[in-house]
């Protein structure tokens, strides 16, 4: 069977919104990252970007089991020395209510160019409100 390659101006972009408030956060992310790839559509080449635009919502109420609040942690290194930097789930949710999701679905998707090119489709807002309203984004139910 021959690989099906679509051009960009060929391919028709939706966009979708997902509601966050209170659904599980690896649930959240395993959806919108499917839907980044273009996994829900029959021409999905994995070395194409042909994902839609994912927009979603309320994720400062992004639900997390097993008091995992504490324990899960996040680290990033500044580069010099002894720059090793951590903050668990509730802090980084306190302080940047978006961040947890984004860098868990931005780990879902491919490293290099195409990934951060796919991550450039998802829109993480931390209230209920999004200024997508134009696009008419359809729900997408987890």
């Amino acid at each position: 069977m021959k690989t099906i390659f679509v051009k960009d101006y060929e391919q028709k972009r939706d966009w979708y919104i997902i509601d966050a408030a209170g659904k599980p956060l690896g649930r959240v992310a395993a959806k919108a990252a499917a839907v980044l790839r273009g996994k829900n559509k029959a021409t999905y080449t994995p070395n194409q970007e042909m994902g839609d635009f994912v927009v979603i919502i309320n994720a400062d109420k992004v639900a997390v089991s097993g008091g995992k609040e504490q324990k899960m942690v996040y680290r990033h290194h500044t580069g010099f020395v002894r720059g090793l930097r951590t903050v668990t789930f509730e802090k980084l949710i306190e302080k940047k209510p978006a961040e947890p999701l984004t860098l868990t679905i931005g780990g879902m998707l491919p490293n290099g160019r195409l990934g951060r090119k796919m991550l450039g489709n998802l829109k993480v807002y931390a209230g209920a409100e999004h200024p997508h309203a134009a696009q008419n984004p359809k729900p997408l139910e987890i």
